[in-house]
């Protein structure tokens, strides 16, 4: 009875033994996880901290001083640099400017690019000859690209004003007018950015499977019902990918801005992102610029939540 009873103690014992030993190798194990994942992500989180991190909440500092860039005292002014953007009229055309501009290169963007992916998606000869000349622009410099157009758009000498006199139509002055300037950009921008949204679109319809269109006929859908009930909502996801990536460039379209128009004329093509240079760079206002550069980051964050929010619950993944 003794050695039956000591037996039936020590069985418990050992297997309590057995499960403490288990869960200290898994603690062992996940303590050692967790240091080869901070080693692994130690330098990365140093980069951003030093190069996006710090910039930023300095940005922010700055947005509340008084300085020139040259000289070594800041002056602290509190809300004042936004209170003056909240009331310069220029600041307002800059926004208005802004707003047009994205949504006229955005939407031109998106709806030729779909057309010409359309298109290039059909059997025709020399189509891959066609697929590199429309992306081509994609991968040209700004500036070069914006160089060459303000030959084009030269009212005298120019290309295009060559080819209007054909048909005897004179040339507007494209860049230094100021109900011509804006129309001017667009063009030269959705013309650069035309190539990659065709392509991204390329790629989405000929991932759509080809049993959804066999289908769609056998139901007696005509061309126009097929592209919308079948095209579209495949291309939902590519066309928010676009959308997103699209809006949060265009806010940030300087190049192109900076050689041909330099803002003007009469601020007609003065769009936010120029504005930040022009105030930290030509006015030598460094806290008016940062206080500008805080509401175009604000801007991009609340249309980046909202398309989130909103437009992805449009978006068909299956």
């Amino acid at each position: 009875m003794v050695s039956t009873t000591s037996g039936s103690d020590v069985r418990p014992y050992r297997g309590q033994a057995v499960v403490q030993g288990s869960s200290r190798r898994v603690r062992l194990n996940a303590g050692k996880e967790w240091i080869l994942f901070i080693l692994f992500m130690l330098p990365n989180l140093l980069l951003f901290g030093l190069f996006s991190f710090w910039p930023m909440i300095e940005n922010i500092r700055l947005s509340t001083q008084r300085w020139d860039m040259i000289s070594p005292v800041r002056l602290g002014v509190g809300m004042d640099n936004y209170r003056y953007l909240v009331e310069n009229a220029t600041f307002h055309r800059v926004l208005l400017n802004t707003a047009y501009f994205t949504v006229a290169a955005v939407g031109l963007s998106l709806v030729l690019g779909l057309i010409v992916a359309l298109l290039l998606n059909q059997p025709l000869r020399f189509r891959d000859g066609a697929r590199a000349v429309v992306f081509a622009p994609t991968l040209l410099s700004g500036a070069a690209i914006g160089i060459v157009w303000s030959y084009i758009f030269d009212p005298r000498y120019g290309l295009l004003a060559q080819v209007l006199s054909w048909v005897n139509v004179s040339s507007p002055d494209w860049l230094n007018r100021p109900e011509w300037a804006m129309p001017a950009l667009i063009i030269v921008y959705v013309w650069k950015n035309l190539g990659f949204a065709a392509v991204i679109f390329l790629a989405g319809l000929q991932a759509i499977p080809r049993d959804l269109y066999d289908a769609a006929r056998v139901d007696g859908a005509n061309v126009w019902w097929r592209f919308r009930s079948v095209t579209l909502p495949m291309l939902s996801p590519i066309t928010f990918f676009l959308l997103i990536t699209s809006i949060l460039n265009t806010f940030q379209a300087f190049d192109i801005i900076r050689v041909m128009t330099q803002g003007g004329p009469v601020d007609a093509t003065n769009t936010l992102i120029y504005y930040v240079y022009e105030q930290g760079f030509v006015a030598l206002n460094a806290g008016r610029s940062a206080a500008a550069s805080l509401v175009l980051f604000a801007l991009m964050m609340i249309i980046t939540l909202i398309q989130l929010r909103f437009t992805e619950r449009r978006v068909h993944y299956g």
